[in-house]
């Protein structure tokens, strides 16, 4: 008679379904602090529901999804995850906030080698804040563990976010004009683009550690996972008292690339570089690589993080706002007809 076989696991396998409800017992917290109006459901559903409030005749969801690049790979080499889910956020709220949106909730994914509880809620704690800036609702998720699939020590993250925003007031910058002016909204560094080049720069190849850098261990540390900013706050209150014509969030491709995705095409938007103070994590870039300017301006945002497009007896009242709540701006440009270009 064959002896009985020794029966396997889902643990052994690799996916600990008792280490899944210990995270959930640990986010909980996390999540239920991004309530707000709307959330009609608790962590642990099939689904999140949200109910429509307000007074909107024709309201228009707005939606995006984004993730956070290899910037993750900083965080793990750093072993420093309670602020990326901050970028999560900042990536896909930013996106909806160019047509006028005001965000209304998040849903995230996170998918891991082997599913650490305590690693997992610091990296929903980070989630959560970036939604509590935002002023969204975390509704829903999913963590997944897929053994085989990712390192152990390694994950990735993607984000979903949903908005609103009243039909007659979409943002399509179909109304900007030759002497319209362009104001900068500072960046608080690389954002969340253009972390393969400055890694690649930075620690000389992909294999070398941040540690073992000829520079600054804690300089980089500081710099390169500082969260992207998220400028949902700053620019809803004024949607209400200025007729902001256009708005571009400064991700992959820089001022170069997203500038004219936000303007008429027999317009160009001409920008003067000297207008606004660059950051030193960018000269470092440039200066190491070394990499040309024309490279590093269609990479990273180069400072400036997000642009808005008014009209030129609006552009002082605009920044004036903007710098009361602590946010640094540059008049950095004017549009000039063209065939929809940036000009740098």
């Amino acid at each position: 008679m064959d002896k009985q076989r020794k029966t396997i696991s889902y643990r052994e396998a690799g996916v600990d379904i008792d280490a899944g409800n210990r995270t959930v017992e640990l986010i909980k917290e996390h999540v239920q602090s991004t309530t707000i109006p709307g959330v009609l459901t608790g962590l642990g559903g099939f689904g999140g529901l949200f109910a429509l409030t307000g007074d909107y005749r024709e309201p228009v969801l707005v939606s995006s999804t984004d993730g956070v690049g290899t910037k993750l790979k900083v965080a793990f080499e750093l072993d420093r995850h309670d602020t990326i889910g901050i970028d999560l956020v900042a990536m896909c709220v930013n996106d909806i906030l160019v047509q006028g949106a005001k965000p209304l909730f998040f849903l995230d994914y996170l998918a891991v080698g082997k599913l650490l509880p305590e690693k997992a809620a610091n990296i929903v704690k980070g989630i959560a804040e970036g939604c509590r800036q935002a002023g969204c609702a975390l509704i829903g998720g999913e963590t997944a563990e897929m053994p085989g699939l990712y390192a152990q020590d390694h994950y990735d993250l993607a984000g979903f976010a949903v908005g609103i925003v009243e039909r007659s007031r979409i943002i399509d910058g179909s109304q900007v004009k030759a002497g319209d002016r362009l104001i900068g909204l500072a960046s608080t560094g690389l954002h969340s683009n253009g972390y393969s080049l400055a890694r690649k720069v930075l620690f000389d190849d992909e294999h070398k550690h941040p540690r073992d850098s000829m520079i600054d261990f804690h300089y980089l540390k500081e710099e390169l996972l500082v969260p992207t900013r998220i400028y949902v706050p700053y620019i809803l209150p004024l949607l209400e008292r200025y007729s902001i014509k256009a708005m571009a969030h400064i991700t992959g491709g820089g001022l170069v690339e997203n500038l004219p995705r936000v303007f008429p095409s027999h317009l160009d938007a001409e920008i003067d570089r000297h207008s606004w103070n660059i950051p030193p994590i960018f000269d470092l870039i440039a200066q190491k690589g070394p990499v040309a300017p024309e490279e590093m301006y269609r990479t990273f945002n180069m400072g400036i993080g997000f642009v808005l497009i008014v009209s030129p007896e609006e552009e002082t009242p605009i920044r004036q706002a903007l710098e009361k709540q602590g946010l640094e701006t540059y008049s950095i440009g004017v549009m000039v007809p063209g065939s929809g270009k940036t000009r740098l």
